[in-house]
């Protein structure tokens, strides 16, 4: 409340002090704006408790209208579409309203000419959870979410990267303590472990049977004529854990018999339709081996000589593997002797494989990896100063790097590891205000005048915004040449391409569909037997990949209003009725043949027919998170629709309002719709359910998990409504076609959605031209899904910032 209070004094000080913006010239709301109010508002609109809670009485000049721009807009929406006055009272004529509309276009349109441009200014923000384990993920190559224990973020304007609100509690930075301990120790090894070594006993080998399994020792006699005695011997490449990412050694361990004075050969080799490169058949017939011909195609490895003669010294040979994967199977076989001599007897103990030979993680030779021929010290600076470049978001200072390289020069001269001195150095930085933060430098942090963010700073809110991440290498590369402002569209392609932006759907689109819930909702089971788990996760999967395309395909933005496709899988196939991805109807007549069904967990592209699907307010994802656990809320989904479709929230319900009579009786009594008929005859419910339930209504055909249905119960569902300006809708189908009509309503409402979310703060009445500007921007641009990201990623708010105090020619 003393926060509250401060502002509202803090605001009333920045209007008492903006006289200088309304010249004489400038339109005058007391003569221009007021008689109309008087005659056709005020009524209603005044005093203690006026209705809706929109006291009109309280703006008796131009200044006053700026300062509550919002309010305004919202007035003016009511007056255009004639919801306002209502119809029982005495309505202006087109001509009046059209007057004062247009002289309340003149007030602010006035005050944005001569305004000062103000971007604001975004609290210093603490990265969030997800852009935590992102950063560290692709700083550090970390491979495991290092935030499982760390406390919920708060949330405010809908999103959970708002730098108000993400304030650091002594818990949490005691999180960041153990995560950067556990974090440095897991990605730098201080004594790797030594490579691991599997061995297949000779008995095991194939071919076997039930007499090879005897004995220490598998005899391979290549003058039988049965491959389980001939060999060749082979052990399976799964076992042996070839890999096309590690190097590894397979070695035998054997001995032989022989009445020859030639020396006894053996050749490793590989076989399997992995095997590239196979030896010729000239070279396959040195082998013997009743089963050979059963192994190609065959890569001889190597043919070693065999010295070894008896059990109690066998020999090893080996053969170096390096990433070579697909491998099905590894032997060993003899070698033809020369004509005329018996063939020896091997004895073969074990075939094994040592390996990976690199025991340290990926992560550890990332992060520590240097130009060769340096000085330990020399090494220390390089890889400091490239971890701190990252981390920090900026090159280091020479204070900042020097620091660090003094913490691992002393730990080594306690007598730890280089190594182990990095490890220290890690946590310093994961612990270091400069990392958790999204420090924005400023040497002028006073001034009231508009600056433009440094190169790292910008690329550091790029990046943010579309990844949830550090910015890469480029990024970072053109902002150290001073040359990403200059390039900032091709940048905005670039990563909106790259898998990276993923971020932007689950960490935009969720929270703006206010869809996370879902995976906390429980429909009653009892009445919707369907619901389970795997359908809630295909509710999710369907949202995210159908914004995801919109994004990937460089779609219009009202495709997510209404579309032609979706995606699906078989559950949620089967909860819609749709056949398969040409959207024919389960048990209707095929309209489009040759589709193909839908079946099991993956999702598939599917051509919609008709207006019943398409489009996010009929997705089950949304249908569900604005319905009651028993019943449909034509109230939450209207008022969903409302905020996050058309940016016009209602203002919340009154205070004492009896709740709607929910329960069996009361359900079996009457349909939903007759139960909230009688419930908005209350004046003071009336008006913002004159709004929300024409839109409720219209959804209503879509039970509490979005199966569509004709009957709630006994009761035929009416799905239809009209609005106080007489606009009537029949059904899903029209309330899509009436929000696509309203596309500058949905652009704005996408646009300070999506702004917000980028700058990690609430929008200002000074960031009005700003949100004006991508919405004609979109219109131009046929609504493109990049015009609005790079529209905002180029506006002054995103790309520059003011200092504490706020100058007073921007003030309204």
């Amino acid at each position: 409340m003393l926060r509250l209070t401060a502002i509202l004094l803090a605001l009333c000080g920045v209007f008492a002090s903006a006289g200088p913006l309304f010249a004489d010239d400038a339109p005058d709301f007391a003569t221009g704006g007021i008689p109309f109010l008087k005659q056709h508002c005020i009524e209603c609109h005044s005093g203690k408790e006026p209705k809706a809670e929109l006291a009109l009485d309280v703006f008796p000049d131009s200044l006053s209208l700026v300062k509550q721009r919002k309010v305004w807009d919202n007035v003016l929406r009511m007056i255009v579409s004639g919801e306002m006055p209502p119809k029982a009272k005495p309505r202006p004529s087109v001509a009046e309203s059209e007057k004062f509309t247009a002289h309340v276009k003149s007030v602010f349109d006035y005050a944005d000419r001569n305004a000062k441009p103000n971007p604001g200014r975004v609290t210093m923000r603490r990265l969030n959870r997800q852009e935590y384990a992102n950063t560290v993920r692709d700083l550090l190559g970390v491979d495991f979410n290092p935030t499982e224990d760390f406390p919920a973020d708060d949330v405010g304007h809908g999103f959970d990267n708002i730098g108000d609100v993400l304030s650091l509690s002594p818990l949490l930075m005691e999180r960041y303590l153990d995560a950067a301990e556990t974090i440095a120790n897991r990605v730098i090894l201080v004594n790797p472990p030594r490579p691991a070594s599997r061995y297949l006993s000779g008995r095991f080998l194939q071919p076997n049977n039930a007499q090879t399994s005897q004995g220490r020792f598998r005899q391979l006699n290549p003058t039988s004529p049965e491959p389980v005695h001939s060999g060749p011997f082979t052990a399976g490449g799964d076992y042996l854990k070839f890999s096309a990412d590690a190097d590894l050694m397979l070695r035998a361990n054997l001995y032989a018999e022989t009445k020859s004075p030639s020396p006894v050969k053996v050749a490793l080799f590989l076989s399997g339709t992995g095997v590239t490169d196979a030896s010729s058949d000239a070279e396959v017939e040195q082998l013997l081996g009743a089963g050979l011909m059963s192994l190609k195609p065959l890569k001889i490895l190597k043919i070693f000589e065999i010295t070894a003669r008896e059990a109690k010294q066998t020999q090893q040979i080996e053969f170096p593997f390096n990433k070579l994967g697909n491998i099905q199977r590894a032997g060993i076989a003899l070698v033809k002797p020369p004509a005329g001599e018996e063939p020896a007897n091997l004895f073969i103990e074990h075939i094994w494989s040592e390996g990976p030979l690199e025991t340290r993680p990926a992560s550890h030779l990332k992060i520590l990896a240097c130009a060769p021929g340096q000085s330990p010290a020399q090494q220390t600076v390089e890889v400091l100063t490239r971890l701190l470049r990252r981390a920090y978001r900026r090159p280091a200072t020479a204070e900042e790097l020097a620091r660090l390289v003094k913490l691992v020069e002393t730990a080594q001269a306690s007598g730890e590891k280089w190594e182990a001195g990095i490890q220290q150095a890690i946590q310093a930085t994961l612990c270091s205000p400069k990392f958790l933060f999204r420090v924005e430098l400023d040497d002028r942090p006073q001034s009231p005048d508009t600056q433009p963010l440094d190169e790292f700073q910008l690329a550091s809110r790029l990046s943010y915004f579309l990844w949830s991440t550090l910015p890469d290498d480029e990024l970072l590369d053109l902002a150290g040449k001073k040359e990403l402002t200059q390039n900032l569209p091709a940048q905005v392609r670039r990563m909106l391409l790259d898998p990276k932006s993923t971020a932007l759907v689950d960490n935009f689109a969720l929270q703006w569909l206010q869809i996370k819930r879902l995976k906390s909702t429980s429909p009653d089971t009892g009445l919707f037997p369907q619901f389970n788990d795997s359908l809630r996760a295909a509710m999710l999967q369907e949202s995210v990949l159908f914004f995801k395309s919109v994004r990937t395909e460089d779609r219009s933005i009202l495709d997510l209003v209404d579309a032609d496709y979706t995606f699906l899988n078989e559950p949620l196939a089967r909860l819609y009725g749709i056949d398969d991805t040409n959207g024919n109807i389960k048990g209707q007549k095929v309209e489009r043949p040759g589709g193909q069904p839908i079946r099991g967990e993956e999702f598939k592209r599917v051509s919609l027919q008709g207006k019943l699907r398409g489009g996010l307010l009929t997705q089950a994802s949304v249908l569900t998170v604005t319905s009651n656990p028993t019943r449909t809320s034509p109230v939450k989904r209207g008022r969903w629709v409302l905020e996050q479709i058309l940016g016009a929230p209602p203002p919340p319900p009154p205070p004492n309002v009896p709740e709607l009579v929910d329960n069996k009786e009361a359900a079996a009594g009457s349909s939903l719709r007759e139960r909230m008929e009688l419930h908005r005859k209350n004046p003071s419910c009336a008006n913002c359910h004159a709004k929300m339930d024409p839109i409720g209504f219209a959804l209503e055909n879509y039970n509490g998990i979005g199966e569509f249905r004709l009957k709630d119960g006994t009761f035929d569902i009416d799905p239809s409504g009209e609005f106080a300006d007489g606009t009537r809708v029949k059904g899903p189908e029209d309330l899509k076609t009436l929000i696509r009509s309203k596309q500058e309503l949905f652009a704005r409402c996408l646009a300070e959605k999506m702004l917000i979310y980028a700058l990690g703060r609430g929008l200002e009445y000074y960031d009005r031209p700003t949100i004006d500007k991508i919405v004609t921007a979109l219109a131009a641009g046929d609504n493109k899904f990049s015009v609005l990201i790079t529209q905002i990623v180029q506006s002054e708010p995103f790309r520059s910032r003011r200092g504490s105090h706020e100058s007073s020619e921007s003030k309204p």
